[in-house]
């Protein structure tokens, strides 16, 4: 059995995963932590996650665990990957809105550690990401847009999802994702210039995470999409990268589970 760390307990996501690891022989929630001062600190995590008590009450601090998965936020990112390096211990996370700084933590922690690093926990869109490497080979000139959709409490944007797919595909043709990414239009903005990978946010609802990516050429247009229906796809996904990552040491993604 695997004893899980919650880091972002009381979040959508922290509350899916207490809730599916409690109907799940393989993993017990020992330790649930959010931020100090959050309204739920003390109350049973389980009773937040609407499964009954658990007995494990949200805390600010980590007990016992094997694996943390971390949906905080980026000051919460650092935080947890601070104690599993000093724990020795593994480390899934989901987090986005991430920088740079986040990013060179993560690998400096992966030299001492296995981190699991995914802005999306769908294998279906682990696929979706090879395709799109793939056509970006195949129609290097067509233009190419990404338009996500999540629900009205998203608090960063582009979506982290769509920030990994536009960088997938910029790598996949050698350009610089900086110097192509686009993510504003207003006004008179003038015909489209080559290489630019163009971004669309929508919020609104309950919207769980809709992306849509468009391979537009002179006299077609591909579009790659990908829908998910429940927030238990992310947290089943995070749970099976739980399992891939125990006894690793690295920085590892969707690729590496759907392939391993």
């Amino acid at each position: 059995m695997i004893r899980l760390a919650i880091n972002g307990a009381a979040g959508r996501m922290g509350r899916m995963v207490i809730a599916l690891a409690r109907d799940n022989e393989d993993f017990e929630v020992t330790s649930a932590i959010e931020r100090d001062g959050h309204a739920d600190i003390s109350k049973d995590c389980g009773t937040i996650a609407r499964v009954g008590e658990l007995g494990v009450p949200i805390g600010i601090s980590a007990g016992d665990f094997d694996v943390m998965i971390d949906f905080s936020g980026p000051a919460g990112l650092l935080s947890a990957l601070t104690i599993c390096v000093e724990r020795e211990k593994s480390l899934v996370t989901g987090t986005t809105g991430i920088g740079e700084e986040h990013r060179n933590a993560m690998l400096d922690a992966s030299g001492k550690i296995g981190v699991f690093a995914a802005s999306n926990f769908s294998k279906g869109i682990a696929a979706l990401l090879k395709t799109c490497r793939e056509l970006a080979v195949s129609f290097p000139g067509a233009d190419v847009e990404i338009v996500e959709a999540h629900h009205r409490m998203k608090s960063d944007a582009p979506s982290g999802t769509a920030l990994s797919i536009g960088k997938a595909i910029a790598s996949a043709r050698g350009h610089n994702f900086d110097e192509v990414a686009l993510f504003e239009r207003r006004g008179q903005i003038g015909p489209r210039t080559a290489k630019k990978i163009g971004f669309s946010s929508v919020r609104g609802g309950g919207i769980v995470g809709d992306h849509k990516v468009l391979f537009a050429l002179p006299y077609e247009t591909l579009i790659i999409e990908h829908r998910a229906v429940s927030r238990e796809l992310f947290a089943s996904g995070a749970m099976d990268a739980a399992k891939f990552i125990q006894g690793k040491t690295g920085l590892f993604g969707m690729n590496d589970l759907i392939t391993s």
